[in-house]
């Protein structure tokens, strides 16, 4: 399965209103400089997921865009299939299945795409923006001490002389 750029952008845009929901409208600029999207592309994005009721625009001075469902109602794959379509690459289930009925000397082959299919179905059908957001971080009280973040080794490169790889 691929997602297109629209998608992932829809994708952000509800996360963002995910994390924001029960706060009010949020304005398209606001979206697209937090999540670091194009803002004239965004307003596309919206106005197709709010024609799909998935989100519902305010309008004036505190308007903009929020869910019309809660996170927990809305899952992946609600959107993935508005914005691109079937998730599959390989074309929707019933044209897998027919493939398997029709053509005996790869039925194993297009079982195995419809398998692959379903399992990432099932993924994006049971994943709700709720549970990708999820709840936000606690921050440490003043006193308490970080957690040290992991830092990054430099990577030996094999053959490139000089740079104390191992050649």
């Amino acid at each position: 399965m691929k997602i297109s750029q629209k998608g992932l952008y829809a994708l952000q845009a509800m996360m963002m209103l995910a994390r924001h929901h029960n706060q009010g409208a949020i304005r398209i600029r606001d979206i697209a400089y937090e999540e670091a999207l194009p803002e004239k592309f965004l307003e596309l994005i919206l106005l197709e997921l709010k024609n799909a009721r998935m989100v519902e625009s305010v309008r004036g001075a505190k308007g903009g865009y929020q869910l019309r469902r809660t996170p927990e109602d809305i899952h992946l794959s609600d959107i993935i299939r508005l914005i691109d379509g079937p998730l599959a690459p390989f074309g929707d289930a019933e044209q897998l299945r027919s493939l398997i009925d029709r053509d005996a000397s790869h039925r194993a082959l297009y079982q195995v795409f419809l398998d692959v299919r379903d399992a990432a179905a099932k993924i994006l059908e049971h994943t709700t923006l709720a549970d990708i957001v999820g709840p936000k971080p606690v921050k440490p009280k003043r006193g308490q001490a970080k957690k040290k973040e992991a830092t990054l080794l430099p990577m030996v490169m094999h053959g490139n002389p000089g740079r104390g790889g191992n050649e």
